[in-house]
């Protein structure tokens, strides 16, 4: 009978892990469909490329040595061992079966690496237009194969920080990724957009800041429609477990105060454009839809539904003012990746001692300068190398031409530009 409910188990756990997995793959549709939108049209097929090109890229690293740094503690290809159902066949009858989580190390090692990708994702928006296409694949093999697992294993992994001290043990919690993922990413941007510099055109000698519209709304709407959907994936699989009446409760919170967050986000950001701008400012609205998620995302379990609005609407004030500052400090992020994800990460982590008592804002502040003190400092270096070695800014000549000619020889729209 315990061999019978262990295997009913298993199925039920892993087929929802790879279920919720698809979900936040689909969130690479959104990024990329976000990012073409608020991108001006001869730059738009160039972020599309980076966009597929980053996920494969993703999934190459993290199975090649991501994967065995942030579970195994080692490298290339250690942890994929557990891939196997002997393994864990052989765990259940070494140690019993006690109605925990179990799901095959497949679905594990699928959830983990659309998790890679998407804190690469970031990365992407917040250089766009101006940036080399190869230098920032090979900055994506990097963060993906090493700087993203060596942090998520002093996180999600349990190891030490360099055997210094252990984040579980000072009370740090990101139940889906807030800081883990999201100000990763965001961390990584804001390295690399110091190195590149604004776009031309971006900023006036007096401090003017001018508007650099994108070329397509509609489909920065549908990105953002496609990452909201994608988000309840992110979230919910981090559960980790839906075989049992607890934990399929919990998915169901975690659902419904993911997307109440978001709404809460979209209504305050849209509120506070108006006040601020006198308009209904479709993209600061977007953002803030991404903010209410973000902010939830660091413990999604225990609030409320209206704490979970309340959350996210603190998020889209946030993010908002947050997009306007890094402006008037001339740090050009085209797509307000660094605002959304960095700014509006570290709420997150700072709001889980509200709801959980497991976790303290010692412990959350310590584990919040932990993974942007190495993920910045790190991607700096790297972006820094490929600035010496091989540049990452195109010319001043093809910034104007636009970087879909220059780095992929064709337009997303050829019937509408001039000849």
């Amino acid at each position: 009978m315990e061999n019978q409910i262990f295997q009913l188990q298993y199925a039920i756990d892993t087929f929802y892990f790879v279920v919720c997995g698809a979900l936040v793959m689909w969130m690479a549709a959104g990024f990329a469909m976000l990012e073409a939108g608020l991108v001006r049209s001869k730059n738009t097929t160039e972020i599309l490329t980076k966009n597929v090109a980053l996920f494969a890229i993703a999934c190459i690293m993290y199975l090649l040595t991501g994967y065995a740094i942030m579970y195994d503690g080692s490298f290339m290809l250690s942890g994929i061992e557990s891939f196997s159902l002997e393994t864990v066949l052989a765990d259940s009858a070494e140690n019993g079966f006690d109605g925990d989580s179990v799901y095959s190390g497949a679905a594990d090692f699928f959830f983990q690496v659309v998790f890679v990708a998407t804190a690469m994702s970031i990365v992407s928006g917040a250089v766009a237009e101006r940036m080399k296409l190869w230098s920032f694949l090979a900055f994506a093999v990097v963060l993906t194969g090493f700087i993203y697992p060596l942090e998520g294993s002093w996180t999600w992994g349990g190891a030490d920080v360099f055997g210094l001290y252990n984040l579980g043990d000072l009370g740090f919690s990101d139940f889906a990724g807030s800081g883990i993922v999201h100000m990763a990413g965001a961390s990584a941007a804001l390295a690399g957009v110091l190195l590149l510099g604004p776009r031309k055109g971006k900023y006036g000698a007096n401090g003017e800041v001018y508007a650099i519209p994108g070329a397509n709304l509609p489909l920065a709407t549908l990105g953002t429609f496609i990452l909201w959907m994608g988000w309840f994936g992110f979230n919910g699989g981090s559960v980790l477990k839906l075989g049992d009446a607890a934990n399929a409760h919990s998915v169901a919170m975690v659902f419904l105060n993911t997307n109440t967050a978001a709404a809460g986000g979209a209504v305050a950001a849209l509120i506070t454009a108006r006040i601020l701008f006198g308009k209904a400012d479709l993209t600061m609205l977007l953002n803030g839809a991404l903010a209410g998620l973000v902010a939830i995302t660091a413990e999604p379990s225990t609030p409320t539904a209206l704490q979970a609005t309340l959350f996210g609407a603190i998020g889209g004030v946030l993010v908002v003012f947050s997009i306007v500052t890094l402006d008037k400090m001339k740090i050009d992020d085209p797509v307000g990746a660094i605002s959304v994800h960095g700014v509006v990460g570290l709420l997150g982590l700072l709001l889980v001692p509200f709801t959980n008592d497991d976790s303290t804002f010692s412990g959350q502040l310590i584990g919040a300068v932990t993974i942007f003190a190495w993920v910045f400092i790190s991607c700096f270096a790297v972006w820094f190398l490929l600035k010496v070695i091989t540049g990452i800014r195109v010319t001043e000549e093809e910034e104007q031409e636009g970087v879909d000619l220059v780095e992929c020889g064709m337009e997303a729209y050829p019937e509408f530009m001039s000849k």
